[in-house]
């Protein structure tokens, strides 16, 4: 996946956008939702419900943290995407339901996978990864609160507000991290995490995970 180096650094987000979001997301009050797929089945992931759809080669995890909106609902053409619902209270239980998910697409034949997440969904991601190097196929992170250590070479692409407090984590893990293939994109406001889809750069950054995800 993702053949060809891009040059690693900061770039703003693609102008050329859909004009509408779907999201798809649930909580104890919003029962999940596939986006419209008619076929998105709600299975059992490290002893917490999440829902898989599509019937693509290609596996994606998205992982959220406290919001429960993630762009699940654009994730679909030619992939097969299973989401976890991040309602464990622990940074470990996150990091166990991930790979859960991530062993159940492999169990299903999809040979590769990517990790999506947001806040504590992507810092529970990195934690992973960085124990399991080889395991992800590419990482996309929007606003990790915490640098880590020991990043395989996997593509990976890391999405902040440019005022959003931890807008330097995700530069500084885009400079650190192993690899030829890690970009930054860095949009206005101060919006956190999945709360970046509810903003006016929500569809750009929409566009530049669905570029990604088909590379």
């Amino acid at each position: 996946m993702c053949e060809g180096p891009r040059a690693a650094g900061k770039r703003s987000a693609p102008t050329d956008v859909p004009s509408s979001k779907h999201r798809a997301g649930y909580d104890k009050d919003d029962p999940p939702s596939t986006g419209g797929d008619p076929v998105g089945t709600t299975i059992e992931i490290g002893g917490g419900g999440a829902l898989q759809w599509g019937n693509g080669e290609y596996g994606v995890v998205l992982a959220h943290g406290a919001s429960s909106t993630p762009p699940a609902g654009r994730i679909r053409p030619q992939r097969s995407p299973t989401r976890v619902p991040l309602s464990s209270p622990s940074r470990t239980s996150r990091r166990e339901s991930i790979a859960a998910a991530v062993a159940k697409l492999h169990d299903d034949g999809h040979a590769d996978v990517a990790l999506v997440g947001g806040s504590a969904g992507a810092d529970a991601i990195l934690q992973l990864a960085s124990q399991q190097p080889d395991l992800p196929d590419q990482l996309v992170l929007l606003s990790p609160n915490r640098v880590v250590d020991g990043l395989g070479g996997e593509p990976k692409l890391f999405i902040a507000s440019e005022d959003e407090p931890v807008a330097h984590v995700s530069q500084q893990l885009a400079d650190s991290s192993s690899g030829v293939d890690n970009e930054m994109i860095l949009l206005p406001g101060s919006a956190h995490a999945q709360n970046i889809f509810d903003g006016e750069s929500g569809d750009a950054a929409l566009q530049a995970i669905l570029e990604r995800l088909a590379n």
